[in-house]
């Protein structure tokens, strides 16, 4: 059985553990942070499967918290648990991205029910792979490596073809230089980093001329590859 991954923002630590606890023996693995900047920091670091955020937090509130993550993926579900009951704070919240909130008390069961319906339509959402990606006046075959159009041709090698292909099911987001590294070679070391800069190097010289279409290099962090 797959065990589904939550991040779970709540400074009050007794509300916390009884929750992280119920949703633990419910067999979903639980992050737990205390303010929301621990918890973005967190979520730019590893994959989640559903966010459930407190609204009244240190550092960095629940809305706040919410739009940052909204910047990173559009679509993984949230969840928010508030005290707050104001209809403003509602709408306002699902106005920053989130899926449902929960008015504390809340019952577990309720909870658990609505990561449920969350899990299960994400799943569903899920596309099937593509083979065919638009790049600029290209056309990139991923089981073949190859990029196109009716005039001209274009080979990759396995690995640039690999990296392409993971640039452009995150367009327009950043990717971590160690993601991508573990992605392509399943490790992050030194030699492996020198090789993705070679292809990064030569994905941008057969890009150069498509109109919107950019590697950038944000240092010490990744790269964000744009395109639109």
């Amino acid at each position: 059985m797959r065990n589904f991954k939550i991040l779970y923002a709540e400074d009050d630590e007794t509300l916390a553990f009884l929750t992280k606890d119920n949703l633990e023996q419910n067999h979903y693995e639980v992050i737990h942070c205390s303010d929301g900047k621990s918890a973005l920091k967190i979520f730019e670091e590893e994959e989640f499967n559903i966010c459930i955020f407190d609204i009244m937090m240190p550092k960095m509130d629940g809305f706040e918290l919410a739009e940052a993550v909204r910047k990173i993926d559009l679509d993984v579900p949230i969840i928010f648990l508030s005290a707050k009951t104001l209809k403003e704070d509602r709408i306002k919240g699902l106005r920053l991205g989130a899926d449902d909130y929960l008015v504390k008390p809340f019952s577990i069961e309720e909870l658990l029910l609505k990561i449920e319906i969350f899990l299960k339509r994400s799943q569903k959402n899920i596309p099937t792979a593509k083979t065919i990606y638009e790049v600029g006046k290209y056309q990139f075959d991923t089981k073949n490596f190859i990029l196109f159009n009716d005039d001209e041709k274009v080979g990759l090698t396995q690995r640039e073809a690999e990296l392409l292909k993971l640039f452009l099911d995150h367009k327009n987001s950043v990717l971590k230089r160690e993601q991508i590294l573990t992605s392509l070679w399943g490790t992050d070391d030194y030699f492996m980093g020198r090789s993705l800069d070679v292809f990064i190097s030569r994905l941008r010289k057969i890009l150069a001329n498509e109109q919107g279409i950019s590697i950038e290099n944000l240092h010490g962090i990744g790269f964000r590859f744009s395109i639109g």
